[in-house]
């Protein structure tokens, strides 16, 4: 196997200590914070000619992220890595019982193309804070971003423990072919489920976040003028391809109808009366990106956008009225700049459309009135939810980012990045003395022992009382 050599070189390292200590770590994260701002620019360079990111979206999305992750990283890493007591019995009093996070090894990261940058870093920022040794996989498709990655993040990070491995489906097939102790991937449910596939075969714990269909519902109580932005931003932010995008509106028709004008305008608004002009918005990453998305406008009728154009991969921002659960755009994640409205009769035929399909990563609910958010949150399922507004769910570090079921499996963000790539370790450390403590434990066994044992484990439930 060609990459047999380096994972045995990085276990090496990851077996000889040297990722372990708090200063280590805190000294890689750094340099992975001067990488950020020495490399803004080629990064903003990079990932405009890949997918004709705005510049803007660009530095707030794979730039600001990523340094808050980092930040609250360094400023919280030495708690995350205290050792956590926990409560202990009776007969355990004088001796320390403590959960120990341990790094797992050597870990894997496969990022996806659509946030070349982001999607890599803020795994690896947990991998790193955690104590392990890593081997990045970045997309081959965002194929600027990563020549970037492979040919500059080594001079920034330690070689005996972090390498950049590049290629496409053939070399990530050979390096899945290598034991980890631990594989992140991020991308479609077909390849999650060849990711999984691989990891079974040695037992190999997994994080999969794989993305899906995100139903947005609009109640009729609402600003329509508020919504139609905010929808717009998440819809058409990096041209749609974005794995917690609006993928889909569920409304009444009547809320149609007053939607209509409100997008026109809003993206009016924020890309021009021609949006192909706009330095504001994006292109698609790839020729078969672009024929597949197309292949989606004949989903209902196109009452805003449709435009297209085969040499810049453009896509203008595109909205379908009247389109049936039937239609291809219903069938498979979007993942571009269309959003289709399906027509509902309330918020309970909305809810049952939601819950009729594999669960989202995430459920978006507009409404003035705080109890249908609050209803639509109750009886849906997803990884995240968030009322009146779109994505920004995700930018919260101290909220778990993940789906359930067919949209991820796991969670990040934060120190919850950090506890994905540790082993929570059960630690008793016992007193070589008081021997008689144990005695009710050992044969000869009678009733007495059983009692004295019963009394010293024993947990009981805390008294209730009902307030009348």
């Amino acid at each position: 196997n060609p990459y047999a050599g380096l994972v045995s070189h990085l276990r090496a390292s990851w077996l000889s200590g040297k990722t372990r200590p708090m200063e280590y770590r805190m000294a890689q994260l750094e340099a992975l914070g001067r990488f950020l701002d020495d490399k803004k620019q080629e990064i903003l360079e990079a990932t405009e000619l890949d997918m004709g990111k705005p510049s803007f979206e660009a530095f707030f999305s794979e730039i600001l992220l990523c340094k808050n992750e980092l930040n609250i990283t360094l400023n919280n890493l030495y708690h995350w890595m205290k050792d956590e007591h926990v409560n202990k019995n009776l007969v355990m009093q004088l001796d320390s019982a403590f959960i120990r996070k341990d790094p797992y090894g050597v870990v894997l990261i496969i990022a996806p193309w659509n946030y070349p940058i982001h999607l890599f870093l803020v795994p690896l920022i947990g991998a790193i804070a955690a104590g392990n040794c890593v081997i990045v996989k970045p997309s081959e498709i965002s194929k600027n971003t990563e020549r970037l990655v492979a040919e500059t993040l080594s001079c920034y990070l330690d070689s005996d423990c972090f390498a950049v491995v590049t290629g496409g489906v053939p070399e990530t097939t050979r390096l899945l072919e290598n034991k980890f102790d631990y594989i992140f991937f991020t991308g479609i449910p077909p390849v999650g489920r060849i990711v999984m596939a691989a990891a079974a075969k040695h037992l190999t714990p997994v994080t999969l976040e794989l993305g899906g269909k995100n139903p947005c519902y609009v109640s009729d109580t609402c600003d329509v003028t508020n919504v139609a932005r905010r929808v717009a931003w998440g819809r058409f932010f990096n041209a749609g391809q974005t794995c917690v995008a609006p993928d889909y509106l569920l409304c009444t028709l009547e809320m149609q109808e007053k939607l209509m004008p409100a997008l026109r305008e809003a993206i009016t608004e924020f890309f021009g009366p021609n949006p192909q002009e706009s330095p504001d918005f994006g292109r698609m990453v790839s020729d078969k990106q672009f024929q597949r998305i197309r292949a989606l406008l004949g989903s209902g009728r196109v009452a805003i956008g449709g435009q297209t154009d085969e040499a810049e991969r453009y896509i203008a921002p595109t909205v379908l009225a009247d389109v049936l659960p039937s239609d291809p755009a219903m069938q498979e994640e979007i993942f571009g700049p269309i959003l289709p409205i399906v027509v509902v009769a309330n918020m309970d035929e909305a809810i049952d459309f939601i819950n009729a399909r594999p669960r989202p990563l995430a459920v978006y609910a507009f409404s003035c009135d705080s109890k249908v958010v609050n209803q639509v949150l109750e009886r849906t399922s997803s990884g995240g939810f968030c009322g009146n507004d779109t994505l920004m769910h995700v930018t919260l570090t101290s909220l778990p980012f993940g789906g359930i079921g067919n949209s991820s499996l796991g969670k990040y963000h934060g120190k919850f990045t950090f506890d994905t790539f540790s082993h929570h370790r059960g630690c008793l450390h016992r007193s070589m003395g008081l021997e008689a403590l144990n005695a009710p434990r050992y044969p000869p066994y009678t009733q007495q022992k059983l009692g004295l044992l019963t009394a010293a484990f024993e947990v009981k439930r805390r008294g209730t009382c009902t307030l009348l």
